[in-house]
């Protein structure tokens, strides 16, 4: 009897315990899901550098590879006859607030002086595009792991923007004494003073603001600059065909 009553209070014992303990297993479980999944989309967000299997140093010598190719190409693509004027992303055209004399002066029979300016703005660019390779190259050198890692999980133009940032102020520095000196061995400035006067001379011509003709161009000379580099990297980042190393190839997989 006395045994009977000791295996009903352990019976008893043991479905207290399961009733216990069975709820921590459930919440366990599901803890431990939950964690996997987060686990899951953790390793799915970081697959691009897992996969590479590449140590910090190659991956910064991927980009670092990926710029100098992107910027050669561009310096070679904008640093020839045309390579501004040709290409109609990127061709310098009048200045927004000049579009009136550009209009105005066209109907006067006075489009030929506008084209021959129009045109020199661009071979000034053009010219000035191979002085930006050295400080491309240089700055490449300053490229850190954390850049690279940002970069690389990066929006398809993440490179170009990251050097524009890194660069910009001294390729402006750089272009100014190239596209003066080009400018003016063009005749660019005697051109755009000679369409002023010829608009001036209209009757009741409007006020025109003030213009930097050699500002002007190296401004739109370096949007030019960047937006073909962009467009060279996101040839390496999408077309296999682009990545012309095998760091290149191993990086951007």
């Amino acid at each position: 009897m006395q045994e009977k009553k000791e295996m009903r209070k352990v019976n008893s014992m043991k479905r207290k315990m399961f009733l216990w303990f069975f709820p921590v297993v459930c919440i366990s479980f599901f803890s431990m899901y939950s964690a996997s999944a987060q686990f899951e989309w953790f390793f799915k967000k970081t697959k691009p550098l897992r996969d590479t299997k590449l140590s910090d140093t190659q991956i910064v010598s991927g980009l670092k590879e990926a710029l100098k190719v992107g910027i050669e190409n561009t310096v070679k693509s904008t640093g020839k006859i045309d390579g501004y004027f040709g290409n109609e992303a990127i061709k310098i055209l009048m200045p927004e607030n000049l579009k009136m004399i550009d209009k105005t002066l066209r109907v006067a029979g006075f489009g030929e002086k506008l084209d021959a300016f129009v045109l020199s703005m661009n071979r000034a660019a053009e010219q000035a595009a191979p002085f930006a390779e050295d400080i491309f190259i240089n700055a490449i050198f300053d490229m850190t792991f954390d850049d690279a890692r940002k970069i690389l999980e990066g929006a398809d133009t993440a490179i170009t923007d990251y050097f524009k940032e890194k660069t910009y102020h001294n390729l402006v520095k750089a272009y100014q004494p190239v596209v003066e000196k080009k400018m003016d061995e063009n005749d660019s400035t005697r051109k755009y003073k000679e369409i002023v006067e010829r608009y001036q001379s209209i009757p009741f011509a409007s006020k025109l603001g003030v213009f930097d003709p050699d500002q002007y161009v190296i401004t739109k000379a370096l949007d030019g600059l960047f937006c073909v580099l962009g467009e060279e990297e996101r040839k390496i980042r999408k077309d296999p065909a682009a990545r012309v190393t095998d760091l290149l190839k191993e990086v951007f997989k």
